[in-house]
């Protein structure tokens, strides 16, 4: 085996990981997009009711709803960069096989 093949099947194999990456981080985008939507239209029905009501409660339960959507919110932003480098990645492995 020359060294360009051995080379050729070692980012061949990078490839073949990164790809099963990528679909795993689109699965759970997937998830965490249905999660986003779920906990951001909780947090407007809490945020209406904390104005109508006015009470602690209803504040407590708006402000507590508002730091879960910021959670996910980051999360989900994480799984977008993190499917992006691994893609910008995949490229970068083609590239050096065509070459």
């Amino acid at each position: 085996m020359t060294a360009h093949n051995f080379t050729d099947r070692f980012v061949e194999r990078r490839l073949r990981r990164g790809t099963q990456t990528i679909r795993e981080l689109q699965d759970e985008l997937r998830i965490t997009n249905d999660q986003l939507e779920f906990i951001s239209d909780d947090a407007r029905d809490k945020e209406v009711r904390a104005m109508v009501s006015e009470t602690p409660n209803a504040a407590l339960e708006h402000h507590e709803a508002q730091r879960h959507l910021e959670v996910i919110q980051r999360h989900h932003d994480h799984l977008v960069k993190s499917i992006s480098d691994h893609q910008m990645h995949q490229d970068q492995l083609l590239d050096k096989l065509v070459n």
